[in-house]
C-alpha cells in the first residue's frame, strides 16, 4: 500500500512521518504543494519527524492508493493516476472542489473534528466573552484616555447564534450555552443538541431576529457565498456582532464594511478571508470596529487528524464503510 502526502513541506513531512509510525506497513511519502502554509507548518513545528521521510522524486515518482492532501498543486492528480481515495487534512474542502482535475469517481474524505473543536470552541467563547464584557469598547476608550464603566447586560438578555452545525459548530453551540448565553444554531437540515434551540431550512429570519452575536463556522458551497450580506446581517440586534471563523467568502465586504459605517453593528471579529494573507491595502486592516487574526481559529492537530485518517484507511483496507466522505454536489 502506498500513501502519498501533498502539502507544504513542513507540513508534509510531519503528516507523513506520524502516517508511517501509525500504519508501518506501508509507504509513505511525500510531495511538495508548491505554496507555504504558515498555519500548519506551525502545527507541525511541534511534531517535526525523527527521520527524514522520503519525496515522490526519492522514490522513483510511485503511484499512490491513497492521498492526504493540502492545497495540492495543479499537477498532483495528473502524477496520482491510481488513487483510491483522497483525504483532505483540514475540515473545509471548498480549494479542493475547486480544482478542475480533481478526480470526481473515488471517495473524498474530510476530518471530522480530530482536535478541532475545542481550539475553536476556545477562540469564538473569548471572542464573545470580549464583546459581551464590553473589552473592545474599554479598548477605545483607553486610547481616548477616557475612564467609562460600562453596565454588563444579563446574559439571559444575550442571545449569541451559530450557523453550523457539524462536528464543530455543534461543539462551539454548546459550549457557550455551557457558560450560560441563550445560544440559537442554525443548519441546512433538522438537528437537536442538548441547550440549544436549533433552526433550519426556510427559518433562517428566525434565527437571525435580535442576535446579539452572530457566529459563522459554515463550510464554503455554492449555495452560501456571499450569504452573510446586507439583507443578513441587518436582522441583528442593533450594534450587533459577527465572528466569522468558517470561510472568508461567506461575508459581502462591502455589506459589512457600509453596516459597521452606519451604526448598525457594533463590530466585527474575523479570521478568515476571501483573499489570504488579507492585502495590505484591505480597509479591514484599519477600521476601528473590525478585529483580525490570520486564521488561526483552530489548527489541525497533526497526530490526531493523522490518526483519524490512518484509521479510516484500515478500515477501507477491510472494506468496511467510513464516515467523512463529502457529498460533491453540496460542497461538504
Amino acid at each position: 500500500m502506498k500513501i502519498a502526502v501533498c502539502a507544504s513541506p513542513t507540513f508534509a513531512q510531519a503528516c507523513a512521518w506520524h502516517l508511517q509510525q501509525a500504519l508501518p506497513e506501508a509507504q509513505v511519502f511525500w510531495h511538495s504543494s508548491g505554496q507555504g502554509n504558515e498555519v500548519n507548518a506551525m502545527a507541525a513545528a511541534t511534531t517535526r519527524p525523527e527521520a527524514d521521510m522520503p519525496s515522490y522524486e526519492d522514490l522513483g515518482q510511485p503511484k499512490a492508493d491513497y492521498a492526504l492532501v493540502w492545497k495540492p498543486h495543479h499537477e498532483f492528480f495528473q502524477q496520482q493516476t491510481a488513487l483510491r481515495a483522497i483525504f483532505n487534512l483540514g475540515a473545509g474542502v471548498d480549494a479542493l472542489l475547486a480544482l478542475p482535475n480533481l478526480p470526481r469517481h473515488i471517495p473524498l474524505i474530510r476530518l471530522e473534528d480530530a482536535g478541532m473543536a475545542e481550539p475553536m470552541a476556545d477562540y469564538v467563547l473569548a471572542a464573545v466573552l470580549r464583546i459581551y464584557r464590553g473589552f473592545a469598547a474599554y479598548a477605545r476608550y483607553q486610547r481616548q484616555s477616557l475612564w467609562q464603566p460600562l453596565t454588563t447586560p444579563d446574559k439571559s438578555d444575550f442571545p449569541v447564534g451559530v450557523l453550523g452545525l457539524g462536528a464543530i459548530g455543534g461543539s462551539v453551540a454548546q459550549a457557550l450555552a455551557q457558560h450560560g448565553f441563550p445560544v440559537r444554531g442554525f443548519s441546512r437540515n433538522p438537528r437537536a443538541l442538548a441547550q440549544v434551540t436549533t433552526y433550519h431550512g426556510e427559518q433562517w429570519s428566525d434565527f437571525l431576529g435580535g442576535l446579539k452575536i452572530l457566529v459563522s463556522l459554515l463550510p464554503l458551497t455554492a449555495d452560501n457565498r456571499g450569504y452573510l450580506n446586507r439583507s443578513s446581517l441587518s436582522q441583528l440586534a442593533h450594534d450587533g456582532w459577527l465572528i466569522n471563523v468558517g470561510r472568508g467568502a461567506h461575508v459581502n465586504e462591502n455589506d459589512l464594511l457600509a453596516l459597521l459605517d452606519e451604526g448598525h453593528l457594533g463590530g466585527a471579529i474575523l479570521d478568515v478571508f476571501e483573499t489570504e494573507p488579507l492585502p495590505l491595502t484591505h480597509p479591514f486592516w484599519q477600521h476601528p470596529r473590525i478585529e483580525i487574526t490570520p486564521h488561526v481559529s483552530a489548527v489541525t492537530p497533526v497526530v490526531q487528524g493523522v490518526h483519524q485518517i490512518a484509521s479510516k484507511i484500515n478500515a477501507l483496507e477491510q472494506g468496511a464503510a467510513v464516515t467523512g466522505i463529502v457529498d460533491l454536489t453540496r460542497g461538504y
